[in-house]
């Protein structure tokens, strides 16, 4: 049992269970008193924690039975403490549809032809294939342009794709956005989702993501891709086709630094410089010699996975029916490569944490003697790990009125390892409850200060904006 938190790239499955059936949930019996708010909480916490976080439900991995195990036991630990279900058709599940994806070894190729003869990139070593979700096997061949980080924005007085024709070819690229970019706007032009969206944009057929040797020193290439064999995932819309999927771009593959060095090599600048231009934020973008040659395999498989969902009422005549959600990922990654003789990856702080620390919320909320004016809903969200699909499948397709939705507080990782003298609200400045947020700080005696996120590693930093649009 593997008890630390675990990051897979890559900057989001349920049903198998007799409690998949669409009958509707009875309704929950008045609270356990064994379930209210006491001194007892710290132990229902570590127990919920325990119980998610045990080899029994090996990872947690959306589309797993180990992740409908966990959604059941969340689902009765809700009924036990008094919420009502407010998922699809009278139940505490919402079902989420997904496409899962997972590269192959065989037929994977990636070859660099130029004049002074062919290159082969080493599998693992030095590249990986993208997953593809339109298609089980594919086959590119196509010139290569730089473009930087991938970066269109014009408003910023930066734009990585000026000077260059993009059209017909396979687009490299570094993960990021500029320094001198705001938090925000780094979050979001350094999103997977938006570099894609600009190099489909733009007419590239194909992309490249290569490493750099200042993110591989904090995350090394090799730590990543041991894990190879891992699904993703996209969520299926109601055509039946996966999201996000971009079928423009016939093929994907990743580089570490050395096989960045590979390619680059070719660059009318030094590798080296290349390198630094990216820290000091002066990329330049040019044509690459050669035509490369990309292929692969992949399995698909469609899935269901759910996200799990109890109410509070409000008590308010007229507020109960807004709603503040409470929310928290249950999925974790599942089971990978063996670290010390263990491939299982438990998430116990990432996030089996997070979802005891919002059941215990849901319990003291529900035995307080004075009743919330606006309903709560607490939401357990599948495949976080996978792209945030759960949270936004919730978002897209809330189980109540959209517009009754005013606020979100979301639990990931609330890992206290010292006393907790300050919090740091991520995303604050993009909220109307600071206000709020500040006053609950004071009452519990710490500093509600904003600051920074810690970045967790290139591209691990996400903005998501469900009317789309770049921060201001």
């Amino acid at each position: 049992m593997i008890f630390r938190p675990t990051l897979l790239f890559a900057p989001l499955a349920l049903c198998v269970l007799a409690a998949c059936s669409r009958q509707p949930e009875p309704a929950p019996p008045d609270a356990d008193p064994a379930a209210t708010a006491d001194a007892s909480g710290p132990a229902r916490i570590e127990a919920d924690v325990r119980f998610l976080a045990d080899d029994l439900l090996e990872g947690r991995a959306a589309g797993t039975r180990g992740y409908d195990l966990a959604s059941l036991y969340v689902a009765n630990r809700m009924r036990a403490i008094g919420l009502a279900p407010a998922g699809d058709d009278g139940t505490y599940f919402q079902r989420v549809p997904l496409l899962e994806a997972r590269r192959q070894r065989e037929g994977a190729q990636f070859t660099l032809q130029r004049d002074d003869g062919a290159l082969s990139f080493t599998f693992l070593d030095e590249f990986l294939p993208g997953m593809n979700f339109n298609a089980a096997s594919h086959v590119l061949s196509a010139p290569l342009v730089f473009v930087g980080q991938a970066v269109h924005a014009p408003d910023l007085g930066y734009d990585d794709f000026k000077g260059v024709d993009v059209r017909g070819k396979v687009a490299v690229y570094f993960s990021g956005a500029p320094a001198s970019f705001s938090n925000t706007q780094r979050a979001f032009h350094a999103s997977g989702h938006e570099k894609m969206s600009q190099l489909v944009a733009n007419g590239a057929i194909g992309a490249i993501g290569i490493g750099n040797p200042v993110d591989d020193a904090k995350y090394p290439w090799a730590r990543g891709a041991r894990n190879w064999e891992m699904a993703g995932m996209r969520l299926v819309g109601a055509d039946g086709k996966p999201a996000d999927a971009w079928p423009e771009l016939k093929a994907t593959a990743t580089l570490s630094v050395e096989g960045a060095r590979k390619l680059l090599a070719g660059a009318p600048m030094p590798v080296d410089e290349i390198f630094e231009r990216r820290e000091s934020g002066k990329l330049e973008s040019f044509d690459l010699p050669g035509r490369v040659t990309l292929a692969g395999a992949t399995t698909l498989q469609a899935v269901d996975s759910r996200n799990v969902i109890g109410k509070l009422p409000g008590s308010d005549p007229t507020l109960a029916a807004e709603h503040i959600a409470y929310s928290a990922h249950l999925d974790h990654i599942g089971i990978g490569a063996e670290v010390d003789g263990d491939g299982v990856y438990n998430g116990a702080f990432d996030n089996a944490l997070g979802i005891a620390v919002m059941l215990q919320a849901a319990t003291e909320l529900k035995a307080d003697a004075t009743a919330p004016r606006r309903s709560l809903l607490f939401v357990a969200v599948t495949a976080e790990e996978r792209g945030l699909l759960g949270a936004t499948y919730f978002a897209q397709f809330p189980t109540v009125a959209k517009d009754s939705l005013v606020a979100n507080i979301n639990m990931d990782m609330p890992v206290f390892l010292t006393e907790v003298t300050d919090v740091v609200p991520i995303g604050i400045e993009h909220s109307t409850l600071e206000a709020d947020v500040q006053a609950a700080a004071a009452q519990l005696g710490v500093g509600g200060g904003g600051g920074p996120h810690p970045p967790r590693g290139p591209g691990a930093t996400f903005f998501f904006e469900l009317n789309g649009g770049a921060p201001t």
